[in-house]
């Protein structure tokens, strides 16, 4: 789920950087949280899978046209705050009073407001044309436990009429006053809060040397704001795992050539008493000796123990586990690397695959790191490391400090999350590059099959079901609000010397805890032994090894495929809006193009024939919020 931080041209923009800083240490990894432009805001479907929209400090009224789309996201259970800001209560549904503030005198433009709705009276937020960076100083305010805590503020905030509402209540008032520093109100199914004072703000805004002690009390109201906003906020003494950690590369102890056969394209020896290093693009590697391991730990943290700009996380460390040597368990505490192969050689055999040397199966040539910066990116934005690496190769680390989604998405990484990244590679000369598109249906196909097996989630994965293009989600119910995401799909390409090399990444949540719905979630805590990081990867890659072969053979052909991906996905039959045509043209999902991955619709009958043709999309030149039925050009 999403915390979005609102970001456009009416916000302070030292609130929305203190907003966007604290809220990240204090709900990462439960929650991603990200700013949202006002075209992002008002072209896409931002409240499918926001928890939490935050309005930071701002010059003048939000004004923007779609306060009716938060009005409604609260109602239905969303949750708002609002940072900086006073309130009034009024009957009027457009206070003058309050639009008057704008420039235009006597304004009627829209303003943000939230609606009593069987009780009368509307709540506006309000802003003083005062705010500005500048004009900072200390407020005292108490909070509910009865504690003080010293606050920045850019001008007096107040909260007007505000006894008059009903549900409403203070969750602060100002120290050695009975006036609101802040209240909670309940709106429907969702809340609302709002703080005058600048909680998002540093006290080292107002001077350099800062009580500690008081700064952790400000983190404390936040922390407190937050839990009555009904998040899900991650324990204050939960250890976070902030800087990259060395890999181990390693081969299955039946197969002990293959990590030489990995270090040999690098031009890389076998690591003596100094690493042997490989400069590239985005990240210079280092090789050691797996005798250095605990060494080389102990560097890295060193190394990266003061560096906040993860662009400065250099070098990476890779430590090399020749002759088919696995590393001990108590140097990899979150991942079993000898059950994972035994896992691993257990899929195989099932599915039928036989053993092979060269190239091997998909995951026997396989590097693991607790904490990595994000799997894709180590691979496929170092173009040489790429291209020289043997194919296939799987890239898996426990947690992802910079873990990447689709577009400008991050995906997160908690404990229990499985993410990994796959490279794979075909020559053109025999491969239609115009197939390419097919392989992350054919991925989350793969991870889909996985979950229905014994060693997964046996009969219970048949609630993991795909939604097109690339993201997996788990049914718990009958309603559109019983479909949870639970991973994703991401694929990079790039072409040299007449082959394609093809990184595909994919995060599922496999034993998270709320609010994250995971595998586990599905069959209960404890219920199901065999569901293991180890058991869930192996499966995922045994399936897709089966299928990538299949693939490969029919030339890039999906058919063999699609009844089965079409049974397996959520939308056949599903009526949807399609706004890319004007006037928006209402259609139902028929399939998928077996030429070139389109989505393909039928326009609907408009009660006398039908409206044309076949009307077919592609996923990269749209944005399809398919939960709520709508397809709109991606901006």
């Amino acid at each position: 789920m999403n915390v979005l931080v609102y970001s456009g041209p009416e916000v302070v923009q030292a609130s929305l950087s203190g907003a966007l800083a604290a809220l990240k240490t204090i709900l990462q990894p439960n929650y991603s949280v990200q700013s949202i432009s006002l075209q992002t805001f008002l072209s896409q479907p931002w409240y499918t899978s926001c928890a939490l929209l935050v309005l930071p400090e701002c010059r003048r009224p939000f004004q923007s046209k779609s306060t009716s789309a938060i009005q409604a996201f609260v109602e239905n259970g969303g949750a708002f705050l609002g940072l900086s800001t006073g309130a009034k209560f009024s009957t009027s549904p457009l206070d003058l009073d309050i639009t008057n503030m704008t420039a235009g005198s006597g304004s009627t433009e829209p303003l943000l407001r939230f609606r009593q709705m069987m009780k009368g009276g509307y709540l506006y937020p309000t802003y003083s044309r005062e705010s500005s960076d500048l004009a900072r100083s200390s407020v005292t305010v108490l909070a509910q436990d009865g504690a003080q805590a010293r606050l920045v503020q850019t001008s007096r905030k107040e909260f007007v009429a505000i006894d008059r509402m009903e549900g409403g209540k203070a969750l602060a008032t100002y120290a050695g006053e009975e006036a609101a520093a802040s209240f909670i109100y309940e709106l429907g199914k969702g809340k609302v809060v709002l703080w005058g004072p600048g909680l998002e703000y540093p006290l080292s805004s107002l001077a350099p040397a800062v009580d500690v002690s008081a700064e952790e009390r400000r983190g404390e109201l936040l922390r407190a704001t937050l839990s009555s906003l009904s998040l899900q906020v991650p324990p204050a003494e939960l250890p976070r795992i902030s800087r990259p950690l060395p890999q181990f590369l390693m081969g299955p102890p039946s197969k002990p050539g293959i990590v030489l056969k990995i270090l040999r394209p690098l031009a890389l020896g076998y690591p003596g008493s100094e690493p042997s290093v490989l400069k590239d693009t985005n990240d210079t590697f280092f090789f050691h000796p797996i005798e250095d391991s605990n060494q080389v730990f102990q560097q890295a943290v060193a190394e990266l123990e003061h560096i906040e700009d993860p662009a400065n996380w250099q070098p990476k460390h890779i430590i090399v586990c020749p002759d088919g040597v696995v590393p001990p368990s108590e140097l990899t505490p979150l991942f079993d690397c000898a059950a994972f192969y035994n896992a691993l050689s257990a899929a195989q055999d099932k599915d039928g695959l036989p053993a092979q040397g060269e190239p091997w199966r998909v995951g026997e040539a396989f590097a693991y790191s607790k904490a990595v910066t994000s799997t894709q990116t180590m691979l496929d934005k170092n173009p040489h490391f790429l291209t020289s690496l043997p194919a296939p190769f799987v890239s898996m680390a426990s947690y992802q400090l910079a873990g990447r989604g689709r577009g400008a998405n991050v995906w997160l990484s908690p404990s229990g999350c499985l993410q990994f990244s796959v490279l794979i590679r075909v020559s053109l000369a025999t491969f239609p590059a115009s197939k390419l598109v097919f392989v992350q249906y054919l991925f989350a196909l793969a991870v889909a099959e996985a979950c229905r097996e014994e060693s997964v989630l046996g009969s219970v994965g048949n609630s993991v079901r795909l939604k097109w293009p690339n993201d997996l989600y788990a049914v718990l119910g009958d309603s559109q609000e019983s479909r949870r995401k639970i991973g994703g799909i991401l694929v990079n390409t790039s072409f040299t010397d007449g082959n394609v090399d093809i990184v595909i990444g994919c995060g599922v949540n496999v034993l998270n805890e709320p609010p994250i719905t995971s595998l586990r979630q599905l069959i209960g805590r404890g219920s199901h032994s065999g569901l293991t990081m180890e058991n869930t990867l192996a499966a995922i890659l045994s399936k897709f090894d089966k299928m990538w072969g299949q693939f490969v053979a029919n030339n890039g052909s999906f058919e063999p495929f699609m009844d089965l991906y079409l049974s397996r996905w959520l939308h056949s039959d599903q009526l949807v809006t399609i706004t890319t045509s004007v006037p928006h043209q209402r259609a139902r999902i028929v399939g998928i193009t077996p030429d070139h991955g389109l989505l393909r619709t039928m326009p609907e009958s408009d009660g006398y024939s039908a409206r044309g043709g076949f009307i077919d999309l592609q996923p990269d030149g749209n944005s399809f919020d398919l939960m709520s039925g709508m397809i709109k050009t991606k901006t």
